[in-house]
């Protein structure tokens, strides 16, 4: 927030603006600029054509909403680019910013509540796929049967970075553009804390319940910073309750899922009446059509033997893939290259992996699998079928085909059996995990234990 010192009015809203796009992506686009702001105009001082075009594409809505949330007021966007610097190979000549500042269309103010909902994230620009379908599918039936009991609560967990904001600003969005009259919120669970703890020092807990509760849809992410926290934990389970009550939605992302967080036991209770959703790693298929389109979006020369190499090197965080994108975008805008893959090798070194830094060796399987279920190394290749052993050596080859790039046969003789062995285990564990979502959070913390282990 450097260059906004000048401007202490301004740092309460960018740094809101930095809690909405990331701190990543905040680094990468805005951070870097200037700043200047007089009545009711914001300047955007950058060195090149291609940075303003990015930052009005993406983060303009943004920013005018930010704006509009803290000082009540709609402001025009003004871009001075510095008009020495070449700009990157674009579309058609009216992709390109002019170097004179240009005012941007003021921003319509359609519902005077605040719904601090991000307008670039919908179910139309979200890659569905395997890992995330039944996620997704669930988001989609929320918003058909707004605060219907069989889809409420909607609980989505997953490892950081795999979509599940994405689908909370997809769901909102939809909502509005359905109802624009609808009373929708999106916050996380660290602001909502945070909220509360003000509330109580300024005496005003009143005002704070009837904002919450007059909702027609509650979007909190990361509910896991609720967690523990006893006071804010108790005023959510009653904001839930009277939401719950009145048929309004409630929408939660986490980390985990609900019995695996330091939740009071009825609010544990009320998340898991409702439905759980887990979104999973994306597969490489899906990794490269998420680049695709981010490259469709920004609208930059970009060959796909450069994504699939992207994709094939950052496997388990969609953001981490899509910053890396943007940054290798970035770099080669600024210096007038086109992408290439030497490029991004050395750019991009230090969050590339290769498939053996991720690889998961079976012994490691084997060995958390043995632990967790009480038995033996020797008993997952001996020929023993009771099933305080064959239930765990059929978890164990699950588990290898999920988490290694063994072949069926392969697998099959780590386990001393043929591959259709393998094959049946691997469907009657998938089966269960589907089916019992106490076994799938079982199975998680197994999963967590065995990448703890192989990174030792």
């Amino acid at each position: 927030m450097d260059n906004l010192q000048a401007y202490p009015l301004l740092v309460p809203i960018f740094q809101d603006i930095e809690n909405i796009i990331g701190k990543d992506t905040y680094d990468m686009w805005l951070r870097p600029a200037r700043f200047s702001y007089e009545g009711t105009v914001l300047t955007i001082s950058l060195p090149n054509q291609f940075w303003g075009k990015t930052i009005r594409e993406r983060y303009q809505h943004i920013i005018t909403d930010a704006f509009l949330k803290h000082l009540g007021a709609e402001i025009s966007v003004v871009y001075d680019v510095a008009a020495q610097e070449p700009a990157p190979a674009v579309s058609s000549a009216q992709d390109v910013i002019p170097a004179r500042p240009v005012p941007a269309a003021p921003a319509i103010k359609k519902n005077p509540f605040p719904s601090r909902l991000n307008s670039s994230y919908t179910f139309a620009n979200f890659i569905e796929s395997p890992s995330n379908r039944f996620a997704y599918k669930a988001a989609e039936a929320v918003v058909h049967k707004l605060g219907n009991r069989e889809n409420n609560p909607l609980v989505i967990y997953s490892s950081p970075g795999l979509g599940k904001t994405h689908l909370l600003h997809a769901i909102g969005n939809q909502i509005l553009k359905d109802n624009p009259n609808a009373k929708v919120l999106y916050m996380s669970g660290e602001e909502f804390v945070s909220e509360y703890i003000e509330a109580l020092q300024n005496k005003s807990s009143e005002s704070f319940r009837k904002k919450y509760r007059s909702l027609d849809c509650f979007l909190m992410d990361d509910i896991q910073f609720v967690a523990g926290k006893a006071a804010s934990e108790v005023e959510f389970f009653y904001t839930f309750n009277a939401l719950f009550e009145s048929r309004k939605q409630i929408v939660l992302s986490s980390d985990r899922t609900p019995q695996q967080l330091d939740l009071d036991e009825r609010l544990s209770s009320r998340l898991l009446s409702g439905i759980i959703a887990e979104v999973k790693r994306p597969s490489l298929e899906t990794r490269i059509a998420i680049l695709r389109q981010k490259r469709e979006s920004i609208n930059f020369d970009i060959g796909d033997d450069v994504l699939s190499f992207i994709a094939e090197g950052i496997q388990t965080n969609i953001r981490e893939l899509e910053g890396s994108l943007f940054r290798l975008v970035a770099y080669c805008g600024m210096h007038g290259v086109t992408p290439t893959i030497a490029i991004a090798k050395e750019l991009l070194a230090d969050i590339l992996v290769s498939e053996t830094d991720l690889s998961i060796n079976v012994n490691s399987i084997k060995k958390v699998v043995g632990k967790h279920f009480n038995i033996k190394m020797e008993d997952f290749n001996s020929k023993r079928k009771t099933q305080s052993i064959a239930w765990p050596r059929q978890i164990a080859m699950f588990l290898a085909t999920e988490l290694t790039d063994l072949s069926l046969p392969e697998i099959g003789r780590e386990f001393n059996r043929d591959h259709s062995t393998v094959v049946h285990a691997r469907d009657v564990v998938k089966e269960k995990v589907a089916a019992d979502p106490f076994f799938a959070a079982e199975i998680n913390q197994v999963i967590l234990d065995i990448k703890a282990v192989d990174k030792k």
